[in-house]
């Protein structure tokens, strides 16, 4: 389960866990027409969830879509101002489930103790990544396992470089901006 999804890091979290071989992913976030658009690049395996801050109906949605539960969480919200979201999947962890946060929140995480206790849950904070990951990812990449084509691209030259910052200041999903040099 991947939570924000419509973002950047989100969305392309959504691409390596299908290249990674996941069987059910399911993507969730506020924007469905953006949720849509990665579920139709990722593939049959990718199961988008409109979120709506409510809690209850979130995590109803969420069960659903993992087939009862997930067995592990990825929050990727960034610069949140609720924590709705981020609760949301957790409580739609199965037994012995894993929620990983590498996103960022404005307001504290309020948890319940006995909750995360009784279901065996880990919660990890993981900031950014091991500085090999590329390797794994040029791999991935090579067999054809992870297809960058489906990322719209945007290349600026370096002498436009602030309409390239505002550029990727409003980009969202799987869009990504690039500045080459000459």
């Amino acid at each position: 389960m991947i939570i924000g999804a419509t973002g950047n890091f989100g969305s392309a979290a959504v691409l390596l866990a299908c290249a990674l071989g996941a069987e059910r992913v399911v993507a969730a976030g506020r924007n469905t027409q953006a949720l849509e658009g990665i579920a139709r690049v990722a593939g049959n395996r990718v199961y988008p969830v409109t979120l709506t801050g409510n809690l209850d109906s979130d995590v109803a949605a969420l069960k659903s879509a993992a087939g009862g539960g997930a067995h592990f969480a990825f929050d990727m919200v960034g610069r949140a101002q609720s924590a709705e979201a981020t609760l949301a999947g957790l409580k739609s962890l199965r037994r012995w489930g894993r929620l990983v946060l590498m996103g960022s929140m404005a307001v504290p995480l309020s948890l319940s103790y006995a909750e995360v206790m009784w279901n065996n849950l880990e919660i990890i904070g993981h900031f950014m990544y091991p500085a090999n990951v590329f390797l794994k990812l040029q791999a991935l990449i090579r067999s054809g396992l992870l297809d960058l084509k489906v990322m719209p691209v945007q290349c600026f030259a370096l002498a436009d470089l602030p309409a390239a910052m505002d550029a990727a200041e409003k980009a969202t999903g799987l869009s990504c901006t690039v500045v080459k040099t000459p």
